[in-house]
């Protein structure tokens, strides 16, 4: 496998990762304004 292509998978599974945090930090961040509890269901 080329250096390119390497580069490239690694490039791809950062910016997956990155985009799934940031989905969940968004929906954290609204639920805090909402006053709901983050994944369903009651903790407390």
């Amino acid at each position: 496998m080329s250096l390119i292509a390497k580069r490239l998978i690694i490039l791809s599974v950062i910016i997956v990762a990155a985009f799934v945090l940031g989905r969940l930090s968004v929906r954290a961040f609204l639920n805090l304004l909402l006053g709901g509890t983050m994944f369903g269901g009651n903790i407390l």
